[in-house]
């Protein structure tokens, strides 16, 4: 299933739905305003809170833990490089990595080696959104929670870098 996701997500307060290609609502993004690091939280469309996700403050390079259902589910953490951005990804659910052009948007989600999404600004025509297609078999909010770490780290840096 594709999914449309407004880019640059996490902002103070920033409060978002995210659709199906077709504009169907299926997901509530939530952040919080006021708070020590980033928090964010994604509800079901019947006000369910279905990830929650929560920045590490104090520590050298970007890291953030994902709660799936209240509990741990994963810790992505930003590697250090000098070249292209690289992601640790230690999660309970499968092995993910990720490969392509973070800065552009257009990368691939990998479990256990085989693509499960993929991510591109191609797909849709307006400049703050991009498409997440997600293969069906696939927890669709862990996935974008995924997606969504990946978009506040390199926005973060890009700002940084300015």
């Amino acid at each position: 299933m594709r999914f449309m996701v407004k880019q640059k997500i996490f902002s103070f307060g920033d409060n978002f739905t995210i659709k199906d290609e077709m504009g169907n609502p299926h997901f509530q993004v939530r952040g919080r305003v006021f708070s020590l690091g980033d928090k964010l939280r994604l509800y079901d469309m019947k006000g369910n809170e279905v990830v929650y996700i929560e920045q590490k403050l104090f520590k050298l390079l970007p890291e953030y833990t994902l709660y799936y259902n209240g509990m741990p589910a994963a810790k992505v953490k930003r590697e250090f490089t000098f070249f292209r951005p690289r992601f640790s990804i230690q999660s309970f659910i499968g092995d993910y990595t990720i490969e392509g052009n973070f800065w552009g948007m257009d990368f691939n989600i990998l479990k256990n080696g085989i693509i499960v999404a993929q991510v591109s600004k191609r797909w849709f025509s307006f400049g703050d959104t991009y498409g997440v297609d997600i293969s069906d078999d696939e927890n669709y909010a862990f996935i974008l929670a995924l997606v969504i770490v990946i978009d506040q780290v390199i926005h973060d840096n890009n700002h940084n870098n300015r």
